[in-house]
């Protein structure tokens, strides 16, 4: 009895490693899809809320996201030596939390972040506002700066929303 059981517990264990492999390239489809579906009746932007974060500190990257089944905007913004992430309503822009990065892997790009945007000379809005620009119909859904080359650049996803949802990286100088 103890072995059919160990048996069916290995079985049942290697279905769902199995499963979950295979259930990984999806993954990115189904987000796309929930993303797209998500932000149809959006009207805020994410330069909307870089910009109004201007007032918690100087923003250094931006997305939204779906988070626990429900769209997120989060931006990362500078407090003196600390890096928040600013949590925001995407429908009102209301703040729902602010939260000083605490996590390892968070805190190391949000320190590649603030080294990007101390070389910066022109603002993540501005470079937001320039892709969306030279991609009508496109809408930005990320923006995340780095070091390249020693040169500030910004990394910009945007969605497109019509005729087939998909994503497409830009990247746009910030000096």
């Amino acid at each position: 009895m103890m072995f059919r059981a160990l048996r069916l517990a290995l079985f049942l264990a290697a279905v769902g490693l199995f499963t979950t492999q295979a259930a990984l390239p999806r993954a990115g489809e189904s987000d796309l899809d929930a993303l797209e579906t998500a932000l149809k009746h959006v009207t805020v932007t994410l330069q909307d809320e870089l910009k109004a974060n201007e007032q918690e500190g100087k923003a250094t990257s931006g997305k939204f996201e779906i988070e626990h089944d429900a769209l997120q905007l989060s931006v990362y913004t500078l407090d003196g030596d600390d890096v928040l992430e600013v949590m925001a309503d995407p429908k009102t822009r209301a703040i729902a939390k602010t939260e000083k990065i605490a996590d390892a892997d968070d805190l190391r790009d949000a320190t590649a972040q603030k080294a990007a945007m101390e070389k910066a000379t022109v603002s993540l809005v501005a470079v937001a506002d320039a892709a969306a620009s030279a991609n009508p119909g496109l809408r930005v859904v990320s923006i995340y700066p780095q070091l390249r080359d020693g040169h500030p650049v910004a990394e910009v996803t945007l969605l497109a929303m019509e005729q087939g949802a998909y994503f497409k990286m830009v990247t746009e100088k910030l000096d």
